[in-house]
């Protein structure tokens, strides 16, 4: 009984941890973007967090490379999980709010089953099915709502944001399918690192960021993503993940989106409108019916049994 109580605590003080981390994320993003580029900010980012990533793949002795014959597909990694949707992530909070942003991407397990069923021809329940239909009728609503009941350009924001979903669970999906059993840390280390260079380097001599206008608050902030979201946030998930069920960890999905939108209610002492605060509690059933997976759903043999080592969020 001691073991198992022990567990359930380990487990809830995880969750918790994730939880807050994904969810206080959205502001940080938010107050980064206020005075530095999109895509300097995004470089910036990740050259905080590779040298804490490389040291642990070091102490921890985990290969930086993935196997031979899959190195292609770290690149690919490097472009396509990283450089590109952070990017549009960090990029689209320029429109939106931070609230609202979390709200989209909390849709991620919808677009994950979307693109599962499209690539790996995975088979669903009629409650997933269900949860999907609710879910992409729900964030349509929050997102025609906070269109047009506000005089600010959201679209070029909002689209950014949707595409950066897309391309994660695209990427996810691909890791499913090719990158089995490689450790989180050897998917993270490198492509990071390569990332943040990339980004740097273009955001340089493309947005020409001028420091001295950077805040104290806007590089603590890239500091915050860098160290707490993109390496503590990493680890901790895939800390959860080994602990907790694959339903009891995804289930940070439906938590963090109102631990963003309590952040900005206290912060900018502003939030979404009241008919979309209604349209999360649909939205969040939509979710969920999407996470679970009943036991009478077979899937074919090469698709979800040996789920990869890598998180499926926006950390």
């Amino acid at each position: 009984m001691d073991n198992k109580l022990k567990k359930i605590g380990i487990i809830a003080i995880l969750f918790t941890l994730v939880a807050l981390t994904w969810g206080t994320t959205w502001m940080a993003m938010k107050i980064a973007v206020t005075v530095i580029p999109p895509i300097y900010a995004t470089g910036l980012r990740f050259l905080v967090a590779a040298p804490l990533l490389l040291l642990l793949a070091y102490f921890t002795q985990t290969p930086l490379l993935f196997p031979k014959g899959r190195r292609g597909f770290q690149l690919l990694v490097c472009v396509a999980y990283f450089a590109i949707p952070f990017t549009l992530m960090i990029y689209g909070e320029r429109y939106v709010s931070s609230a609202l942003a979390s709200i989209i991407f909390a849709n991620m397990p919808v677009a994950v089953l979307m693109v599962s069923v499209m690539v790996l021809g995975e088979r669903i329940s009629i409650s997933q099915l269900t949860g999907l239909i609710i879910g992409v009728i729900s964030l349509s609503g929050i997102l025609w709502l906070e269109s047009t009941g506000s005089g600010e350009t959201r679209w070029p924001g909002v689209a950014a944001l949707l595409a950066a979903v897309f391309i994660h669970a695209v990427m996810y999906v691909l890791c499913k399918k090719h990158g089995q059993k490689v450790s989180v840390l050897t998917y993270n280390a490198l492509p990071c690192l390569g990332a943040g260079i990339l980004l740097f380097t273009l955001g340089y001599f493309t947005e020409k960021p001028d420091t001295s206008l950077f805040t104290p608050y806007a590089l603590l902030s890239v500091g915050y993503l860098g160290l707490v979201a993109g390496v503590f946030g990493i680890l901790a998930y895939f800390a959860l993940q080994q602990r907790a069920s694959a339903f009891q960890a995804s289930l940070v999905f439906l938590v963090f989106p109102l631990i963003a939108i309590t952040i900005e209610k206290l912060v900018d002492k502003t939030t979404i409108a009241n008919a979309s605060l209604w349209l999360i509690a649909p939205l969040l059933i939509g979710i969920l019916m999407t996470l679970y997976t009943s036991r009478n759903v077979k899937q074919p043999s090469h698709s979800t049994k040996n789920k990869p080592q890598l998180e499926i969020s926006h950390q």
